[in-house]
């Protein structure tokens, strides 16, 4: 083949690529947030503990995340990560992010998958609010109608829920709010002190402080109520598999933001959003209402249209560091020729 059909294998293998890691994260976040629906409903496992659950999964990648620096040291701990940096920035994010898991978790007792997935809509307007509070993004007229429409379209999708529940819409929230404000610690943070972490160090080092954190409102809430319930059974197979799929959710996350782009895996969020939706109306048989469907259609267009715009953003951002590294050339060859005509007429003026 020649050159050009080199040049479509590579870029064919490419886009192969970035579908199968699309691919495998849909596939493990489906599985984890169904997995953790089936534990906790009362219905179904029946063991409404979430934060014993968060905890299980916590211990289970700090242990694998060790195992795998520690011992097998297939991964290199940055070097710059001092324990002032420690305490001032992989504690306060391990901490959101205990709190943002055990509020996830716990609203899975209360609410059905598919209106839990309609409420994570809300997260780009929880990220873009907290962004301009933290002074990361710029307030625009026009993103913030973007939010508002997304907004309404959730409530909406709330107003037309048939097993609407406050506590459950409330923790769910909760779990939203928390989970950007740690997304944008972690840019402010992490970025501008130059740190970069992959899974494995990130679970190395946040999975620790979130089992820390966590064992506070574990000793106060759930121990003594697993403490009386002695006919409970740790169920290996269950717990193990579950905490197996969480970890391995981590690192597909990392492959396909590192692969491609977190813009690709929010794009891809909302097809596993639609996927867990009719998922659970038609295998779970949740009830999903027309409004329900409304509200939500209309909260999609809106993130539809926000990830649009950050498509486009990036692209002129892309073309505009082309431009300027073109003109970087040219500007550069420019003094190349007239520092050779300067040394040419030198020349002739010597001889």
């Amino acid at each position: 083949m020649g050159k050009g059909g080199a040049i479509s294998d590579g870029v064919l293998k490419k886009i192969i690529l970035s579908y199968a890691y699309v691919a495998v994260w849909i596939f493990l976040s489906f599985t984890v947030i169904v997995y953790n629906k089936y534990i906790l409903d009362r219905k179904l496992y029946n063991w409404p503990f979430p934060i014993s659950l968060t905890m299980i999964h916590m211990a289970f990648c700090s242990s694998l995340a060790f195992f795998l620096v520690r011992v097998l040291r297939l991964v290199d701990p940055p070097s710059s990560l001092s324990r002032h940096v420690y305490l001032t920035c992989i504690l306060p994010i391990g901490a959101l992010y205990s709190l943002s898991l055990w509020f996830s978790n716990s609203a899975y007792i209360y609410l059905s998958v598919s209106f839990i997935q309609m409420l994570k809509a809300l997260m780009p307007v929880a990220v873009y609010s907290i962004g301009i509070l933290f002074k990361k993004d710029a307030y625009k007229p026009s993103t913030m109608a973007n939010m508002i429409s997304i907004s309404i379209g959730v409530a909406i999708a709330a107003y037309g829920e048939a097993k609407y529940d406050s506590w459950g819409v409330l923790l769910q929230l909760a779990a939203v709010a928390f989970e950007a404000t740690r997304l944008v610690m972690i840019q402010i943070l992490l970025t501008s002190k130059g740190i970069s972490l992959n899974p494995i160090t990130s679970l190395y080092y946040v999975a620790p402080s979130c089992l820390l954190f966590l064992s506070i409102p574990w000793l106060l809430v759930e121990f003594p109520v697993l403490r009386r319930s002695s006919g409970f059974r740790f169920d290996f197979t269950v717990f193990g598999t579950n905490s197996l799929c969480a970890f391995a959710l981590n690192l597909a996350v990392f492959l396909l933001v590192g692969k491609t782009s977190a813009l690709t895996m929010n794009v891809a969020g909302v097809v596993k959003d639609w996927l867990l939706i009719a998922f659970s109306w038609s295998v779970i048989k949740d009830t999903v209402t027309p409004i329900n469907l409304l509200g939500y259609g209309l909260a999609f267009l809106g993130v539809a249209f926000y990830n649009h715009s950050k498509l486009q953003a990036l692209k002129a951002k892309e073309a505009q560091k082309k431009a300027q590294q073109q003109t970087d050339e040219e500007s550069g060859k420019l003094l190349g020729e007239s520092g050779g005509d300067s040394l040419g007429k030198k020349g002739d003026a010597q001889a």
